[in-house]
C-alpha cells in the first residue's frame, strides 16, 4: 500500500461505491446539468442536502446565477442518462434536447425519466477547494419518495459509471472558462 495520504485516499475511495446524482438548473433560457458523485444530506433540522459541483462545468457556471436546483436520483437502468449528463458539456451541447424534461419551480429542468429527486433553494455556497465547490440546499419539494421508491439496491451507483469520460479534458478542469 502507498505511504502517501493522497495515494491511499485514492485507495480508499476506489473501494467505496454510492449513489450518482443528477442536479439540474436554469438561469433564463439557459439550462444546465451534469452527473455528481459527491452529495448527501447535511442537516436533519431543518433538513439540508449538499452538493459539490466541479468548478471546470456548464452547471456550475450557470447554479452561480441561480437559487433553484433539482437533485435527481437515477435508477441503476438510467446509464443512457447518466452518460449524458456525465459525458456531455452543456458548453457544446444543449443535454435538454435529447431528454424529455419539465420545467418545474423557478423554471428549473425536472427530468421527465428521472421522477425520484429533490427541488432545494440554495442557502450556502462553500468554495471547497480548487475544483469544487459545495451547494447547501433546503428542500422546497420532494418527489418519488416513499414506499414505492426503489431502494438503494435499484439506484445508479458509482461502479454502474465506471468508464465514462468527463465532458471537459483534465487541463480545462483546472482553469474553467
Amino acid at each position: 500500500m502507498p505511504a502517501d495520504p493522497a495515494a491511499r485516499f485514492a485507495d480508499l475511495m476506489s473501494t467505496l461505491d454510492h449513489p450518482m446524482a443528477i442536479v439540474t438548473t436554469a438561469s433564463g433560457e439557459v439550462r444546465s446539468g451534469c452527473l455528481v458523485g459527491f452529495h448527501g444530506q447535511c442537516g436533519i433540522d431543518p433538513p439540508h442536502y449538499a452538493v459539490w459541483l466541479s468548478k471546470a462545468n456548464h452547471t456550475y457556471r450557470i447554479g452561480v446565477l441561480t437559487e433553484v436546483f433539482a437533485v435527481h436520483f437515477p435508477a441503476a437502468d438510467d446509464r443512457a442518462l447518466a452518460e449524458l449528463f456525465g459525458t456531455d458539456t452543456g458548453d457544446d451541447v444543449d443535454k435538454f434536447t435529447r431528454t424529455t424534461w419539465t420545467r418545474g419551480p423557478d423554471d428549473v429542468p425536472l427530468l421527465d425519466d428521472c421522477p425520484t429527486r429533490l427541488i432545494g433553494r440554495r442557502i450556502a455556497w462553500l468554495d471547497a477547494g480548487p475544483d469544487h465547490v459545495c451547494l447547501i440546499l433546503e428542500p422546497i419539494s420532494v418527489d418519488g419518495s416513499g414506499p414505492s421508491t426503489p431502494d438503494a439496491a435499484t439506484r445508479l451507483m458509482f461502479r454502474d459509471v465506471l468508464g465514462l469520460e468527463a465532458g471537459h479534458a483534465p487541463a480545462e478542469r483546472q482553469h474553467p472558462t
